[in-house]
């Protein structure tokens, strides 16, 4: 089999650290786990406005009030923003001196599949923020694809159909890392090679196996 020509990245969980659970995202945005909350944005009414969110259906300022109705306001719409701009901890070591020796492989292409909401990609992949990136590694690939923009989230096939297409590539020439078990069967499903990675361990590790096994490195 030849080796892949797109490296595909999910950005949370594999590029970068983000808060796993709602206890571990008040921690980080110094606020409290308040009784009654503890199932966090996980309760189905909470998650459709996650969704709505992520897939750019619900602006930021909706969202936080939705979200705060759904906790039946045990957080303001204010603590919520907070909440969630703490969510992005910081990227993974390793993971940046990675994308950069594909880079200097000829002809291999990177690209980025990833739900995320526009605040997440403003603060994380663009100038928005005290003139830099807070977190740069991912905006360095070669195709940015955010379900905030197109309308979709994984694992629905929409959204990794919306890759293919833009860059005509086919699936059996992809090589895809996420950390959820969802995503990575559904990208198989489509024809994608795809790998599992563990986010609470080493993920440039990981990625670098994979790659090494896949004949890229």
């Amino acid at each position: 089999m030849p080796a892949p020509t797109l490296i595909c990245f999910d950005w949370g969980g594999v590029i970068l650290r983000i808060c796993r659970t709602w206890a571990e995202a008040c921690a980080a945005a110094n606020l409290p786990v308040r009784t009654g909350s503890e199932s966090g944005e996980h309760a189905p009414a909470r998650q459709d406005i996650v969704r709505a969110h992520q897939e750019g259906r619900l602006e930021f300022d909706d969202y936080t009030a939705r979200l705060a109705a759904a906790f039946d306001h045990l957080y303001t719409p204010a603590e919520i923003a907070r909440i969630h701009d703490a969510w992005l901890l910081h990227e993974y070591p390793g993971v940046a001196d990675l994308i950069t020796e594909l880079h200097s492989i000829p002809h291999l292409q990177t690209a980025l599949l990833s739900n995320t909401n526009q605040r997440h990609v403003l603060r994380g992949l663009s100038a928005a923020h005290g003139g830099h990136a807070h977190f740069p590694t991912a905006h360095r690939l070669h195709h940015l694809f955010y379900s905030s923009r197109l309308g979709h989230t994984k694992p629905r096939p929409e959204f990794y159909n919306a890759l293919t297409t833009t860059t005509r590539i086919p699936p059996a020439s992809i090589l895809f890392f996420d950390d959820l078990e969802d995503n990575i069967a559904s990208a198989r499903s489509l024809g994608w090679n795809a790998t599992l990675i563990d986010h609470a361990a080493d993920t440039a590790a990981q990625m670098r196996a994979s790659l090494r096994a896949q004949g890229v490195l």
